[in-house]
């Protein structure tokens, strides 16, 4: 790979939000040493009506005066990234592949333009373009920046996304072969992608250890008086529910607390149970008190090809809180043999969780603690640049 002068991160995820983003928190870690250009989401006309309507949360004074698109963040230890708000798309993921096909052009060169404005605003002429798992306009955007070289970073198997991969199942496979590298989060993801691009790496997912070791020391200030059982992220459809509700019944005398958005109904269901509470999304400092809170934690996923895939940024997050870890064996989790419990039936985990709520250990904190600490966001940012010079 040439030389570059820059670091330009095509997303499809805000920087800001209500959890933490793999692709935020890398680049945040690459501002030390890189200048970096953040292209912010890709909002449609159909977002901005929601947010006139005040339906979603969109950035209207920004899509319609564009006289703030560009700013400058700043972010702990003085680092500062550039984030640019790229003007209003047209809604076309809905449509059929053959309509899809003819406007994304449009979006494409929207984007672009404004893009190639802002580069020479801001004195980059020779990027390193990384897309962050949205290959639908990473293919349309190859060679349009001048750009060193491209990196496609994927996080999430693309056939498993209903949103995503409506369309992105059919750009992926040429995107993976014109890049100069695919990066994923997961050995499974690696091994998948590699027959498509021989320059196929694994930077997996890390943690904001300072933030969420926060909760450790906030719960030695106060303790909890009941025990939670406590799921941090998404309830989505790969929450095994079948077993959480076994979890629940034979439990009554725990709390489990579910913080996140809840996206599957059947997850919801388990709200008639008096033992189970909802809680809904937190901005990220806001996490580490709700952490504080729990006795243990759970990634309770159903074991298939998709979560196959999975390296889940909660792990690293919970144990950097100091807390025990219950999962099912959904994914290849041997990076933390020793260090969390894994259980597969509904039976299985009701007493792992049984023997997590009784570990007060230290020295099983301690090495709780320690697994997080170097699985940070600042080591994983030191692999994805070793991967880069080796390219």
């Amino acid at each position: 790979m040439k030389d570059f002068d820059s670091i330009v991160c095509v997303g499809q995820t805000p920087w800001e939000g209500d959890f933490q983003k793999a692709i935020v928190q890398l680049m945040g870690e690459l501002a030390a040493r890189h200048r970096i250009l953040y292209v912010d989401y890709q909002y449609t006309l159909k977002d901005l009506v929601m947010g006139l309507a005040k339906k979603q949360a969109v950035p209207v004074g920004t899509l319609t005066s564009r006289a703030k698109a560009l700013t400058v963040k700043t972010l702990a230890g003085g680092t500062q990234v550039h984030v640019w708000q790229p003007p209003v798309m047209l809604p076309i993921n809905w449509l059929q592949a053959a309509a899809h096909d003819r406007l994304i052009q449009h979006n494409v060169n929207l984007l672009v333009r404004g893009l190639r404005a802002v580069m020479v605003q801001l004195n980059m002429h020779r990027p390193l373009v990384i897309n962050g798992f949205n290959p639908v306009f990473g293919l349309p955007m190859l060679h349009k920046l001048n750009e060193a070289g491209t990196i496609y970073y994927c996080f999430d198997e693309i056939t498993a996304s209903d949103w995503m991969g409506r369309h992105g199942r059919r750009y992926e496979p040429d995107y993976l072969r014109q890049v100069d590298a695919v990066i994923t989060t997961s050995d499974a993801l690696c091994q998948s992608k590699a027959q498509l691009q021989s320059n196929a790496f694994c930077v997996k997912n890390g943690v904001n250890f300072d933030l969420f070791h926060q909760a450790r020391l906030l719960a030695d200030r106060q303790p909890v008086e009941r025990p939670v059982v406590g799921y941090l992220g998404t309830a989505d459809n790969r929450i095994d529910v079948t077993l959480v509700a076994h979890c629940v019944q034979t439990m009554p005398d725990v709390l489990f607390r579910f913080v996140g958005e809840v996206n599957e109904p059947k997850v919801q269901q388990l709200s008639a149970y008096p033992n189970v509470e909802f809680i809904p999304p937190h901005q990220p400092h806001q996490l580490p008190a709700l952490l504080a809170q729990m006795s243990v934690a759970i990634i309770p996923y159903v074991c298939n090809a998709h979560t196959n895939t999975i390296y889940p940024l909660k792990i690293n997050e919970y144990l950097a809180a100091g807390l025990p870890v219950v999962s099912t064996p959904f994914s290849n989790l041997t990076d933390f043999d020793g260090i969390i419990e894994l259980a597969a039936s509904p039976e299985a985990f009701a007493d792992a969780l049984e023997r997590a709520l009784n570990d007060r250990e230290p020295a099983s904190r301690d090495r709780r603690v320690a697994t997080a600490r170097a699985n940070s966001w600042a080591r994983r940012a030191e692999e994805f640049e070793a991967v880069i010079e080796q390219l």
